[in-house]
């Protein structure tokens, strides 16, 4: 059995329905940390009782991603992490092409595949056949060298979710790390699935809470307040028209999105933290 120099990360919250599928797609061989981020004991049992190369941290509170993750790759000891979504599936050669690529390339922050779910396709570069470099890559699955991540602590944990891996790639580089898409690489990504469907509509208003305060940090933090401002004023005023709009033809469920959409960007502009988690 082949062992690398390898340790896979899987950030998850009432991701049951998905987990099992991604950690038999990875092998016995890899050492797995789980962050289980709805603290779920029973799913913890259930992987010690299956896998004997999975190790489960119930993080006792919804860290999100970008905080889960760093509880994880604070965990790692190997020179190489991948970061999976717990919707992904490894193809079967995934992870010994993430070691063939590395031979080639002198130094590196990042490899990310491709998903053969082209919505969710990293710049739809599916039919390119070399290793080609860019300026950031989705989160999906993200091949990490860990002597680079170190360097720059992480992912920034004050994104709850959104704009943390396009934060943590702008970092890499300004620390002359680069980051690179194989499209010889591929894995099936689901996406936006990872947790269970029974709980959609409150993952739903939680997703454009954040996505809007994320926005708003995301550009203050590497442009400025006033273009923070400028970025996300059209979308304060898309928001609030549909949001009256809906209000008014009784639409609730319609109108309960576009309220948090509002509420993610007051609390962003008021320089709140990312407070919001979704009510389960």
């Amino acid at each position: 059995m082949k062992t690398f120099d390898l340790t896979v990360v899987i950030t998850s919250f009432h991701s049951r329905d998905k987990i099992f599928s991604c950690i038999e797609s990875v092998g016995k061989s890899i050492k797995i940390i789980v962050i289980e981020n709805s603290n779920d004991e029973t799913l913890k049992e259930e992987i010690y009782t299956r896998y004997q190369n999975v190790e489960c941290v119930l993080s006792k509170e919804n860290l999100g991603y970008g905080a889960g993750n760093n509880l994880g790759l604070s965990m790692v000891k190997t020179n190489y992490a991948l970061i999976v979504n717990p919707d992904v599936i490894l193809n079967d050669d995934a992870v010994s092409k993430f070691f063939l690529s590395i031979k080639n390339l002198e130094d590196f922050g990042i490899i990310a595949p491709i998903s053969e779910n082209e919505k969710y396709n990293n710049f739809r570069i599916k039919n390119d056949k070399e290793i080609k470099e860019v300026d950031n890559v989705k989160g999906f699955a993200m091949f990490l060298n860990m002597k680079n991540l170190k360097l720059i602590n992480f992912f920034d944990d004050n994104f709850f979710l959104y704009f943390e891996e396009i934060d943590l790639c702008r970092r890499l580089k300004e620390n002359n790390s680069k980051i690179f898409i194989d499209p010889k690489i591929k894995v099936s990504h689901s996406g936006g699935s990872s947790h269970n469907s029974k709980i959609e509509k409150p993952m739903e208003l939680s997703r454009n809470w954040h996505w809007m305060w994320s926005t708003f940090y995301f550009h203050k933090k590497h442009y400025g307040y006033l273009s923070a401002i400028i970025k996300i004023l059209p979308k304060f005023s898309s928001s609030l028209i549909k949001f009256i709009i809906f209000l008014i033809t009784f639409q609730k469920y319609k109108s309960e999105i576009y309220k948090h959409r509002l509420l993610g960007i007051i609390n962003s502009v008021l320089l709140r933290k990312s407070w919001y988690r979704p009510k389960l």
